[in-house]
């Protein structure tokens, strides 16, 4: 199961942050140095989403002029305004026509560290729901609206109070099918269709232990100023690609030919689920000896990231070195930084990633690998091509935690 789009609910007044919102709308309001909603785009980004939706309210004018259009990472981003004022319910109902079969909703105004993608049915699963939903557990405090659950379905939506039931996170994996239980405009997702939904046995919900913050009021949103950098800062695990996500059998360039390492997939989604960005760095000294071309490494990275999507995981980048010394292609044949056992790939990706490198490594099947991450400054770790989770959870065990959130 593929989903492209992530739509985005950017269209309330943010009445109680006061001045704040006289001039600009609650989501681009500055937090941690950028606007709020390119968090929030940068985190969809990443999971691979292609389209982004905006759903346009107050000041719809500044948000279009500073989104439309805008590409992320490969994301491209759009928008839908409101005429009137319609509501969360009501705003999707008015794009309808701008849904796909399948996607994801995300509130505007809140920051969930959740791995987007596990909120897909796993391969060969039918639940029967138009909605899943990501439920932050372990929230204190008697602001927020709690969500009784029995197994995984959404049985209630209950009002603020002190409980220990978790709280919905605001991001949801929806079918297009929930426009038509949206009664008229203006109407409200979180009280005149959801609890309805929920009722019917309609809602399916996924509870996660993780920082969780949000910016609907003055105290939380200077709040944010400090905890939303530490979020999206996040150490990284540098995979190399053959003899570590697949078997090495020499030159792998075509689908036919990949063979996955023993529960790859489970590895990459575990790093996910932790916290972690996931890169590859790979030698492809193919390319300089004429044997591939870069066309042939892109499509089969574009097959491989498909293919863990569908297990909830993903990459959020990948770089390879197409030079060799000894190369038969002119234009590849040089010496090159890029190339393990130099930390070119590795510094790259540091430089253009928020990355915590005290906690970041490297896992590889060969020394070049080891040597390139120790000039890059980060462990590395030597897999010997058995099981790869079992050994990725020795080395992260357990979800990353963030100070301030425990």
């Amino acid at each position: 199961m593929i989903v492209e789009q992530a739509v985005f609910l950017v269209g309330g007044l943010g009445t109680r942050l006061g001045s704040l919102t006289a001039g600009a709308a609650k989501p681009v309001l500055d937090v941690g140095g950028k606007p709020f909603l390119d968090h929030l785009l940068d985190e969809a980004s990443r999971h691979g989403i292609k389209r982004a939706l905006l759903l346009c309210g107050y000041r719809a004018a500044d948000l279009v002029g500073a989104y439309q259009g805008r590409a992320i990472r490969g994301m491209r981003v759009d928008t839908v305004v409101e005429i009137e004022p319609a509501g969360t319910a009501g705003a999707l109902a008015l794009a309808a026509d701008r849904l796909d079969a399948l996607f994801f909703l995300i509130n505007g105004d809140s920051l969930f560290d959740l791995n987007l993608l596990a909120l897909l049915p796993l391969p060969g699963s039918d639940d029967g729901c138009l909605v899943r939903m990501a439920l932050a557990g372990g929230i204190a405090g008697e602001r927020y609206g709690r969500v009784a659950i029995e197994g995984r379905r959404v049985r209630e939506f209950a009002p603020a109070g002190p409980s220990d039931r978790p709280i919905n996170a605001g991001m949801y994996l929806m079918r297009r099918e929930i426009v038509g239980h949206i009664r008229g405009v203006p109407c409200s997702l979180e009280r005149d269709v959801l609890p309805d939904l929920a009722g019917r046995g309609l809602i399916e919900g996924v509870v996660w232990q993780a920082p969780f913050i949000d910016i609907g009021t003055p105290e939380d949103f200077l709040r944010a100023q400090r905890l939303v950098p530490l979020i999206v800062k996040r150490p990284a695990a540098f995979l190399d690609r053959d003899g570590v996500l697949n078997e090495d059998i020499g030159y792998v360039h075509r689908q036919d030919q990949l063979r996955w390492i023993d529960q790859a997939a489970e590895a990459v989604r575990h790093l996910n689920d932790a916290g972690y960005l996931v890169f590859v760095v790979t030698n492809q000294a193919g390319i300089a000896r004429g044997l591939y071309e870069e066309d042939h490494v892109h499509a089969l990275h574009d097959w491989m990231r498909e293919q863990l999507r569908r297990h909830g995981a993903h990459i959020d980048a990948i770089e390879y070195c197409p030079y060799h010394p000894e190369g038969t292609v002119e234009r590849y044949r040089r010496v090159s930084e890029l190339r393990k056992p130099s930390p070119g790939m590795i510094r790259k990706l540091l430089s253009e990633w928020p990355v915590d490198v005290s906690q970041s490594f490297l896992i590889g099947d060969r020394e070049s690998d080891l040597q390139a991450a120790a000039a890059a400054g980060i462990d590395g770790h030597l897999f010997s091509g058995a099981n790869l989770l079992d050994f990725v959870t020795r080395l992260v065990p357990a979800r990353r935690r963030i100070a301030g959130f425990d």
